[in-house]
């Protein structure tokens, strides 16, 4: 199954077959949250997306390195050379720090993720960790011509890049195209042409309160720089994959793989993977349409589109039902179906748990065996076809029907032997847990089960079934929970 894994690669637009640069080990580098605000649901599914992937090849026994970086200066309002940071922006409104700000939507980022069931990356490093490093790259730009400084700025010179590559490989577009269709943009004005973009932004004369010193003068660095350093140092000049959502693909994507280009003299990255953005009943998701929603917002229902809450796991479950690739459609009923086939897949896990292995021989069900094994491998290729965690799912709702066939003693262990079920158990259970990151979420309530209980409790004292009785206080003490008779009632409480 190692050989067989195809990545669509955005950079050659085919899909082409997986062979990391130094197997078994594989470097991934995957765009981070910029902290200054609440995650939103575009960024949930991309970092779900690379969760899935991050996980699944290490279920194929592969060495990940998953670096995912947290950008805490440079970030510009608009993605642009110009204007405030966005950062710094919230601090100014709230009159509070910088890192402040950055603590605490990186606090709230984790938490998201945590809620998501997303593995965290093996490191996690942030723009303001790296700054030598990042006037390190831009010295070496500065020397081979394809940088220059102007009033304590330095931009990245595009034209020059472009005597000897490709600027637009990635993202398809072409210099002349880009040159024509900018508009000029305040603050541009020191830019040789309006393509170029920042490395190093000065803040003198400024009111910019996060700035460093660097042999140009007080400033910060650009927004595409961080990443080029950070994916370098913990992953080489050249490492396997690169990813993020589509919207990054230009201009963050190409200026980095310039930089990288032009610093190093080869491509910094062999694939690259870009996510797709979300829809709402058939509209972009957007906060100006009034139709977005934040985590929490999901978790708790309290938005005017939705009809009802919806668990992190019945979220996840409904965005790997989608390509990562392809746009995904939020909407209440397809939510409540994924609800549904979420608790499905769970529920053939609680299932599993309850079949007995026994020693019982029978003839050979060849028929089933087969079918078994073919669904098993069906999962495999699946996920082998890019990620296609859509049609693993599938797969897996096949899987299950064996499963309850054997639970409900239609099909028996002895026909398919054990050897073919521990394969379908194994698999199932993988699938759901490891590969798709699900997990069994408890939503009972325990006041309204106990409630149930001591009504039980209560009929069987008022019968006088005493033997009943003490099998409800014993089956509770067991659990940590003892009954009380009261004169004003029965009431519970945990054993002290």
């Amino acid at each position: 199954m190692l050989k067989d894994l195809r990545i669509n690669n955005s950079l050659t637009g085919k899909k082409e077959l997986f062979e990391p640069i130094h197997a078994p080990f594989v470097g991934m580098y995957v765009c981070g949250p910029t902290v200054y605000s609440d995650v939103h649901l575009g960024n949930v599914r991309t970092f779900v997306s690379f969760d899935v992937i991050f996980r699944y090849l290490k279920h194929l026994g592969y060495k990940v390195r998953y670096v995912r970086n947290i950008t805490d200066v440079g970030h510009l309002v608009n993605d642009a050379d110009s204007g405030e940071d966005k950062i710094a922006k919230k601090a100014k409104l709230e009159n509070i720090e910088p890192m402040e700000v950055v603590q605490r939507y990186t606090q709230d980022f984790h938490m998201v993720m945590d809620k998501f069931n997303a593995l965290p990356p093996s490191i996690e490093p942030s723009a303001t960790g790296h700054i030598l490093e990042q006037i390190e790259l831009i010295e070496v730009l500065i020397e081979k011509g394809l940088a220059y400084e102007v009033k304590g700025s330095v931009y990245f010179d595009v034209k020059a890049y472009q005597k000897d590559h490709d600027y637009g490989k990635l993202s398809g577009r072409k210099i002349e195209d880009l040159l024509s269709n900018t508009r000029t943009l305040d603050g541009q004005d020191d830019k040789r042409d309006s393509v170029d973009f920042a490395l190093w932004k000065s803040a003198e004369g400024t009111d910019h309160i996060m700035r460093w010193n660097s042999p140009w003068g007080e400033g910060f660095p650009g927004w595409h720089l961080e990443c080029t350093v950070m994916g370098t140092k913990y992953l080489g000049k050249t490492f396997d994959i690169h990813g993020g959502g589509m919207d990054l693909k230009f201009p963050h994507h190409e200026c980095e793989l310039a930089q990288s280009v032009g610093a190093h003299g080869e491509d910094p990255v062999k694939y690259w993977l870009h996510t797709n953005m979300l829809t709402v009943n058939g509209q972009k998701m957007s906060k100006s349409l009034g139709n977005s929603f934040l985590p929490h917002e999901l978790f708790s229902g309290d938005h005017e589109l939705l009809d009802r809450p919806y668990s992190p796991m019945t979220v996840r479950f409904f965005m790997l039902q989608s390509h990562y690739a392809s746009t995904l459609d939020f909407s209440n009923d397809a939510l409540f179906a994924a609800q549904k086939g979420y608790r499905k897949l769970i529920n053939g896990l609680k299932t599993l748990r309850k079949i007995e292995v026994t020693d019982e021989t029978a003839e050979p069900n060849e028929k089933a065996i087969s079918q078994i094994n073919q669904i098993c491998d069906n999962c495999y290729r699946a996920m082998n076809d890019d990620f296609n965690t859509a049609l693993a799912i599938g797969h897996l709702f096949n899987l299950l029907k064996k499963i309850n066939n054997v639970y409900i003693q239609n099909l028996s262990i002895a026909e398919i032997g054990k050897d073919t079920f521990e394969r379908m158990k194994e698999t199932y259970e993988s699938f759901v847990l490891d590969v798709l990151g699900l997990k069994e979420e408890t939503n009972v309530d325990v006041d309204e089960l106990m409630d149930i209980v001591i009504k039980e409790y209560a009929e069987a004292k008022a019968d006088k079934n005493y033997d009943k009785v003490d099998a409800l206080r014993s089956s509770l003490k067991e659990q940590g929970i003892m009954l009380k008779d009261m004169k004003t009632g029965i009431d519970w409480a945990y054993e002290e």
